[in-house]
């Protein structure tokens, strides 16, 4: 790593084992999309390119190494959260102080750190000056935006938000523009796009994003853990906020909407993770959400229609919307 120590290696390695793991990769792909979106069918992607879109990927390692700590989660991709993998090694090896809290101290550090190389990784990818410098003010907005999303998220668990405006803003920021919107610019603006290809990736990134968020709110609630690597059933008993929750409890009776809001944020027995699905899904929630992810997914591809676009851009961004909205993990 740096030569500081050799323990602190073993720790960064911690960082390298989590990003090569799993993941979808979706941030790096929607950034190499948008370079490929404007240039020749035929370019091949060079390879200063292919590393400043990777860098993507090691803000995710941040993102979900912070939010694994934020959301108290054991796992992640079937495999123990980066916080609990460093509180049991703490714990075999017998020292002294509360291991739970070295895990957390260590592993707030270790996500610093996957920020902080994202950055080196990106400014010295070898891009050209020009192309990182029309790069780096989407670059630097999407991390505020993250990290605002992420904030507006917690305030909305402990406040109890119920209204639907909350969660589509979460949506918006957390994670359509650091997900879609964003990699998309970033891509763009590395090839030199024009004033109307960007701000049609961006619109098509915005509706992809959010309908991307929606599936993963399905899939918080319904996802099979063998395919997730996440407990079912898991954002209910993390008390998220999500616009499937909202939808659910102005649309399900008194009674029902009444329990939801009771068992949100506790540890769900069986029968009570039963429960709360047959509410979500009898009173509507469902259905609504699914018609949603539909009707965003159609003004994403609405949004590439123009010859803003090319037409090899279009076939890619249409595979990317269909992996992004339809998946089961």
């Amino acid at each position: 790593m740096s030569g500081v120590d050799e323990r602190v290696d073993t720790l960064a390695g911690l960082l390298a084992d989590f990003v090569l793991s799993g993941g979808k990769r979706m941030r790096p792909r929607f950034g190499l999309a948008g370079w490929s979106a404007v240039s020749p069918a035929d370019a091949v992607v060079p390879d200063e390119i292919v590393t400043a879109c990777a860098a993507l990927e090691l803000i995710q390692a941040c993102a979900l190494i912070h939010d694994d700590i934020v959301d108290a989660s054991d796992t992640r991709r079937g495999r123990p959260t980066v916080h609990r993998s460093i509180e049991a090694a703490h714990r075999g090896l017998g020292w002294s102080g509360d291991p739970a809290r070295y895990g957390v101290s260590q592993a707030i550090l270790v996500g610093d750190l996957a920020l902080t190389w994202a950055d080196e990784m990106f400014v010295t990818s070898g891009a050209d000056p020009a192309a990182l410098g029309r790069a780096l003010a989407p670059w630097y907005a999407m991390k505020t935006e993250v990290l605002s999303g992420q904030m507006l998220d917690i305030l909305a668990e402990s406040s109890g938000a119920t209204d639907e405006l909350t969660p589509a803003r979460i949506n918006r920021f957390k994670t359509a523009a650091y997900t879609v919107e964003r990699p998309l610019h970033i891509g763009a603006e590395l090839a030199g796009a024009g004033a109307d290809t960007v701000a049609a990736l961006r619109e098509f990134g915005v509706a992809v994003g959010q309908a991307f968020q929606l599936r993963d709110d399905m899939l918080g609630v319904f996802g099979d853990p063998e395919v997730t690597g996440k407990p079912s059933g898991d954002d209910l008993r993390e008390g998220k906020r999500t616009l499937l929750l909202a939808r659910a409890t102005a649309l399900a009776p008194t009674g029902d909407s009444d329990f939801l809001l009771s068992v949100l944020g506790t540890d769900l027995d069986t029968d009570d993770l039963e429960r709360a699905r047959r509410i979500l899904v009898d009173s509507g929630a469902v259905a609504s959400v699914e018609a949603e992810i539909d009707t965003l997914t159609v003004r994403a591809l609405d949004a590439i229609g123009s010859d803003a676009v090319s037409e090899h851009g279009r076939v890619t961004l249409r595979d990317l919307a269909e992996a992004a909205t339809r998946r089961r993990a």
